[in-house]
């Protein structure tokens, strides 16, 4: 709640149009306003040229504008012009809000424009690197007690959102667009890393009303996230929610711990649409180094549960692999996945595959529950299931082969 004394402090911003950057005014009234103050940002559009950070402190931003944040490729891609307020694979954020007590209020209106079809583009349907400078649109870095609403952002380059090193934050009513219109890459999927939200090192995040419109992971719960919910999220095209990728920094353990995801719908509207909810490990052998390389990291999974999926067309609703980006050889991973619940799964899969639980040999899963899983392939086949390295899994139909309780 914000104190008396945040109510009579207050600023108030007007785009200055004719292409001027609208940066200096944005930063000079984050600094009067930005502690115990309201700073409003009327509709129109702010045309943002360089990074910003806001220090929120008991304060409260209404923004029914949009920031657009200028395209200008070799620009952003100079580490200079970014921040690196994500540690994992050295992400670049070219907005960072931090601070304590603060609320963010897009009211269904405001937005931020990524201009991001430029930059999907500019790649076409070549090789791209993580940490490769392409910012994220919304970072949230140390940031305690904060409530994000009603925003939406369109096309982003990168990520839509990141929460990292953050606690106690809450994200509702968000909306976020990456929706390819080259008609020369109609068919392929040229929106790689448009991740909804990416969590990392955060606890107690709660996500609820999001819609995302995705090539990529739908939600990512990253390393060392714990307490996470997530309500009421529709995923449109993309890889489905993940938690991970995990395990690629050797001496880093990654623990992710409760999380619930519930209320969900995927669909897919762009040219994939891959999972309904997906775990991921890098393999038990160390090559190279991140943010490209890496593995051999431990840790451990425990206490997920994903209930009331509503899935269409998807590849693989549930899907579990410990060998992202190795190699036949490489040693089996030593970070376990435990804990696992799906409860009220419906719809249709594209492949035969319901189930595909392919765990490390040096840490298989244990503990994986199925209730009330009522997805069909498509095309009519009889469902299959598949578990490798299971020690404990239920509630799947009897005669499930591998997957046999």
């Amino acid at each position: 709640m914000l104190s008396l004394r945040a109510l009579a402090k207050t600023c108030i911003l007007r785009p200055l149009g004719g292409g001027r950057s609208d940066v200096d005014q944005i930063d000079a009234a984050i600094t009067a306003c930005g502690h115990y103050g309201t700073t409003v940002f009327e509709a129109g559009v702010y045309n943002i040229t360089r990074k910003m950070k806001w220090d929120l402190v008991h304060s409260r931003i209404d923004l029914y504008g949009t920031l657009d944040f200028h395209f200008d490729f070799e620009y952003w891609m100079d580490p200079a012009h970014t921040y690196r307020a994500i540690f994992i694979q050295s992400q670049a954020s070219w907005f960072v809000l931090t601070g304590h007590d603060f609320t963010l209020d897009a009211h269904g209106a405001g937005a931020l424009a990524g201009n991001g079809q430029r930059w999907w583009s500019w790649y076409g349907n070549g090789t791209r690197l993580d940490g490769d400078g392409r910012p994220v649109a919304l970072t949230l870095s140390h940031a305690a007690r904060a409530v994000v609403r009603g925003l939406r952002v369109d096309a982003p380059p990168f990520w839509c959102h990141a929460v990292a090193d953050s606690r106690d934050v809450r994200y509702e009513r968000m909306r976020c667009n990456a929706t390819n219109a080259d008609e020369t890459y109609f068919g392929q999927n040229i929106v790689w890393n448009t991740d909804g939200i990416d969590t990392f090192r955060s606890d107690n995040i709660t996500l609820v009303d999001w819609d995302v419109t995705t090539g990529d992971d739908c939600l990512a719960i990253k390393g060392n996230s714990t307490n996470i919910s997530a309500r009421n999220i529709t995923c449109r095209g993309g890889t489905g929610i993940a938690l991970g990728s995990l395990g690629q920094y050797y001496d880093l353990p990654d623990y992710v711990e409760n999380v619930v995801l519930e209320d969900i719908t995927n669909q897919q509207v762009q040219p994939l649409m891959e999972h309904g909810v997906y775990f991921k490990s890098w393999s038990g052998t160390r090559i190279g180094f991140p943010p490209t390389g890496g593995g051999a990291g431990r840790g451990k999974v425990s206490g997920v549960v994903a209930r009331n999926v509503r899935l269409h067309g998807v590849s693989t609703p549930v899907q579990l692999y410990q060998t992202n980006l190795g190699h036949p050889g490489d040693a089996p991973s030593r970070l376990q996945f435990a804990n696992l619940s799906f409860e009220r799964w419906s719809g249709t899969a594209q492949d035969t595959t319901i189930v595909d639980l392919e765990c490390s040999a040096a840490a298989p899963c244990d503990g994986v529950a199925f209730a009330a899983m009522d997805v069909v392939p498509a095309d009519g086949a009889p469902p299959a299931f598949r578990c490798v390295n299971v020690a404990r899994v239920s509630g799947l139909p009897v005669g499930s082969g591998e997957c046999s309780c």
